[in-house]
């Protein structure tokens, strides 16, 4: 009986499924009155071993995918520098010595650190990383993020198909600090780090190698929710993460605003890398600031002012030399009414300004 190589597979795995045996191949042939030695001869590509022939994983097809892999990243990972920069205006506090200790370690122990919008979360990190002279790999996370994404899959690189990391294989491979930022936007996608989390590797399905952490691999996330999605809509998007997910992560550190005296340090710093004199008006910031947060805390107004929104000010402050229009033009995304009780909170902490319209 004539037939190509590829009719004879397809009608084997039709009857048998993708995996055949010696007996399986005689019985086709009894059927269709072919010659057992000519028909093996045919689909020799599909052997796996002897007697046995596998229609979806031929040798053939585990060499492409060995090569595949093999073949250089787009970016040769070895040749890049992750290791943060130091910043001059970044103050210690918070969790930011506890943090320390665990990266110093050098030990697998996953970190969540749960705090409010602009607070210095992933700045701490990136920090720490620098103080110890450690690698960091930080991931953006979105509800879009997938196993591709963060695990790694293949590329079309020069019309060839190229197998290529993620972030966190890199991070695996390299004995990295791997970043998960806002991990609360997450979907349950993420859970295809379950085995990373417990610090055991994980097995690359698509190539069939396994991948062990090496040494001063370590895993921490941000947020702004716990995992549990936000009851009062101040972070829409946040989703509720699995338990299971959330269980594997040993510690959770709750990182508040900087106390007054900090942040006032931290201002100070960013003014004079700004070239902003006006120290004092650093100082206005912060108790307007504090005053805010306290206010807030007490379920008086609906809105804060972060730490990083105090810098933007600053940042604003050294290209319009004008206060009031600093603080207006940063405050300007809330809105009027939390706008004007903002800028006239400052007109009473400050008694160099006046607000536009207000009486000499």
């Amino acid at each position: 009986m004539a037939g190509s190589a590829e009719y004879i597979a397809s009608s084997l795995q039709s009857l048998y499924g993708d995996e055949v045996v010696a007996a399986d191949i005689r019985a086709w042939c009894t059927m269709n009155g072919g010659n057992y030695q000519t028909i093996t001869n045919k689909i020799s590509q599909y052997k796996v071993g002897r007697g046995k022939w596998n229609f979806q994983i031929s040798p053939s097809r585990v060499n492409s995918i060995e090569k595949a892999y093999q073949a250089p990243a787009v970016t040769p990972s070895l040749e890049q520098n992750l290791i943060p920069q130091k910043d001059d205006t970044f103050i210690n506090f918070g969790p930011f010595n506890d943090l320390k200790a665990i990266l110093k370690a050098n030990l697998f122990y996953p970190t969540f650190i749960t705090g409010l919008s602009g607070n210095g979360k992933t700045f701490g990190v990136e920090q720490a990383c620098a103080q110890l002279r450690r690698e960091l790999i930080r991931v953006n996370i979105t509800i879009e993020t997938d196993e591709d994404d963060l695990i790694g899959g293949f590329r079309l690189i020069d019309g060839n198909t190229v197998w290529h990391n993620g972030p966190v294989i890199e991070a695996l491979e390299r004995g990295a600090v791997l970043l998960l930022d806002e991990i609360d936007l997450a979907s349950n996608k993420i859970l295809c780090l379950q085995p990373i989390l417990e610090g055991k590797g994980i097995f690359l399905k698509k190539i069939g190698r396994f991948v062990s952490p090496a040494k001063g691999f370590n895993v921490v996330a941000t947020a702004n929710t716990k995992g549990k999605g936000s009851d009062d809509g101040r972070f829409i998007g946040t989703n509720v993460l699995n338990e299971a997910f959330l269980e594997r992560f040993p510690v959770t550190f709750e990182q508040d605003y900087p106390a007054p005296s900090v942040e006032s340090k931290i201002l100070k710093k960013v003014a004079a890398t700004l070239g902003v004199e006006d120290i004092d008006f650093c100082k206005r910031l912060v108790d307007w600031g504090d005053i805010i947060r306290k206010t807030f805390y007490d379920g008086g107004i609906d809105e804060i002012i972060s730490t990083r929104r105090l810098i933007h000010i600053l940042r604003a402050y050294s290209i319009f030399g004008d206060k009031m229009k600093s603080i207006g033009v940063c405050v300007n995304r809330f809105d009027d009414e939390t706008k004007q009780a903002f800028l006239e909170l400052y007109d009473k902490v400050d008694a160099t300004v006046q607000l536009a319209g207000g009486e000499e």
